[in-house]
C-alpha cells in the first residue's frame, strides 16, 4: 500500500481522538487527557493482540505511526498552540508574586533532578544488565525532569488546587522546559561526541536560548498587542493570534531563540494586557472560546498519539523492569528538587500545609519527554531511554494525574 499522506494522518488522529473522547465521556469519564491516552493504550494493546491473528492489522497501524515524526509534530508543531493558550489564562500579578518559587524550580529544581535521576540510573541500571554511559544516562535525567505544560494544565482544570499551588505548578511547567532542552542539547552534543562544549558555550547556549526567548517573546507579543489595538473584528483578532502562535514560533527557530518561552512570554502579553487594554469584551469571549477549543483538539491529539505509540516502541522484560524501577527513582528526584529550593525559601516566604507533597506529585510527565527521547539518534541507547520513558510518562499522566486531585483536598482538609 502507498504511505499514508499528512490529510490521511490528520484525519485518522481527529477521528481516533473524536472517537475516544466520546467513549471517555460517554462511559470511562475520567479526565479528559487521561481518559483519551488510557483508551488509545487498550485500543493498541486490542491491536498487538489482533497482530498476532493477522499481523496486516497491527503492522497498519505501526505503518501509520512510523509516518508520524512524534518529536517534530510534538516540539514543532502542537506544543506552541498549548502553551500559548495556557499562558493567554495565567495571571501574570499572580506569576509574579510567585516568581522566586517558579524560578527556582524551573532552574536550580530541574538540574537538581536530572543530576540525581542520571547519577543514581547510571548505577541501577546495570543492576538489568543495561549499559548505557554516563552521558546517556544524565540525556535521560534532562528530558525526564521538566514536567509537561500539557499535562500539568489539563489536570489542573478541574483539580481544584489552591490559587497560590496552581500557579506554582502551572508557571513552574511553562518555563521549565525551555530550561530542559537547552541542557538536553548540551548533552546530546557531549553523548554523540559532535561536540565537547566548554562552560562558555553552556552559558552562551542558554543565554541564546533562554534570554533570547524572552526578549522576542516580548518583541513578538508587543508587535501582536499594537495590531489587536487597533481593530475591533475578533475574526482578524483571532487571525492575528494564530499568526503570533505558528509565525512566531518558527521565526524563533530559525533565529535560535526558545520558542516555548517566546510563546509562554507572548501568552501571557496577550492574556493580560492584551485582554485588557486591545479588546472589546466581544472578542474576548470569541478569543477564549476559539482558543479553549484548540486546547481541547490538540489535547486529544496529543494523547491519542502517546497512547499509539507503544505499537512502535522496542519493549523487552528488561527495560520494562527498569521502567519500573526508574518511576520510584524519578519522584525521589522530583522530591529532592522541590524540598531543596522550597526549604531555602522558607526563611524569607511561607509556603502552605502540603506544597511540597503536591509540588512531588503534581509535577507530571508527558508528550514532550516522549517527544525528546524519540529525538535522540537511532541506536541502542535510544531504545533503552524511549522504553523507560514511556513507562514513566505513563505512570505519572494515569497514576499521578488520576491520584492529584484527592491529594488536593486531603491537603486542603488538614489546612
Amino acid at each position: 500500500m502507498p504511505p499514508m499522506s499528512i490529510i490521511d494522518t490528520a484525519a485518522a488522529l481527529i477521528t481516533l481522538a473524536a472517537l475516544f473522547s466520546y467513549l471517555n465521556h460517554r462511559f470511562v469519564r475520567l479526565p479528559v487527557t487521561i481518559g483519551v491516552m488510557l483508551i488509545a493504550l487498550v485500543f493498541s494493546l486490542l491491536l498487538l493482540g489482533a497482530g498476532l491473528v493477522e499481523p496486516e492489522f497491527t503492522a497498519e497501524a505501526a505503518r501509520m505511526l512510523a509516518g508520524i515524526d512524534f518529536d517534530d509534530t510534538v516540539l514543532h508543531g502542537l506544543l506552541s498552540f498549548l502553551l500559548f493558550a495556557g499562558a493567554l489564562h495565567v495571571n501574570l500579578d499572580d506569576l509574579a508574586r510567585e516568581k522566586w518559587v517558579i524560578g527556582s524550580l524551573a532552574t536550580v529544581g530541574l538540574l537538581i533532578s536530572a543530576a540525581v535521576v542520571g547519577g543514581a540510573s547510571w548505577f541501577l541500571l546495570r543492576l538489568f544488565g543495561i549499559e548505557l554511559s554516563f552521558t546517556y544516562c544524565l540525556l535521560f535525567g534532562a528530558l525526564i525532569s521538566p514536567t509537561d505544560p500539557i499535562a500539568v494544565l489539563g489536570i489542573l482544570k478541574s483539580a481544584g488546587a489552591p490559587k497560590t499551588l496552581e500557579t506554582k505548578i502551572s508557571g513552574e511547567s511553562l518555563f521549565n522546559d525551555g530550561v530542559a532542552v537547552v541542557l538536553f542539547l548540551v548533552l546530546v552534543e557531549l553523548a554523540t561526541g559532535s561536540r565537547q562544549p566548554t562552560f562558555g558555550d553552556v552559558a552562551v547556549l542558554l543565554g541564546q536560548e533562554a534570554v533570547g526567548g524572552v526578549v522576542f517573546g516580548l518583541l513578538i507579543g508587543y508587535v501582536a498587542f499594537r495590531m489587536l489595538r487597533s481593530v475591533d473584528d475578533y475574526q482578524v483578532e483571532i487571525l492575528i493570534t494564530l499568526a503570533l502562535v505558528a509565525g512566531g514560533y518558527s521565526l524563533a527557530q530559525a533565529l535560535h531563540v526558545s520558542g516555548p518561552i517566546a510563546i509562554v512570554v507572548a501568552g501571557l502579553m496577550i492574556g493580560n494586557h492584551g485582554r485588557l487594554l486591545a479588546m472589546s469584551e466581544t472578542t474576548r469571549h470569541h478569543l477564549d472560546t476559539f482558543w479553549e477549543l484548540v486546547d481541547e483538539i490538540l489535547n486529544a491529539v496529543l494523547f491519542v498519539l502517546l497512547g499509539l505509540e507503544v505499537l512502535i516502541l522496542t519493549f523487552t522484560e528488561r527495560y520494562l523492569l527498569a521502567g519500573a524501577l526508574m518511576i520510584p527513582l524519578v519522584l525521589l528526584a522530583r522530591l529532592v528538587s522541590v524540598a531543596l529550593p522550597v526549604a531555602a525559601m522558607r526563611r524569607f516566604r511561607a509556603f502552605s500545609p502540603g506544597a511540597i507533597r503536591v509540588l512531588t506529585w503534581g509535577g507530571l510527565r508527558g508528550g514532550i519527554s516522549v517527544a525528546l527521547a524519540l529525538s535522540i539518534a537511532a541506536g541502542p541507547e535510544r531504545d533503552v531511554i524511549v522504553a523507560i520513558t514511556y513507562a514513566v510518562v505513563v505512570f505519572s499522566i494515569v497514576v499521578q494525574g488520576l491520584t492529584l486531585a484527592p491529594l488536593l483536598r486531603r491537603v486542603i482538609d488538614e489546612a
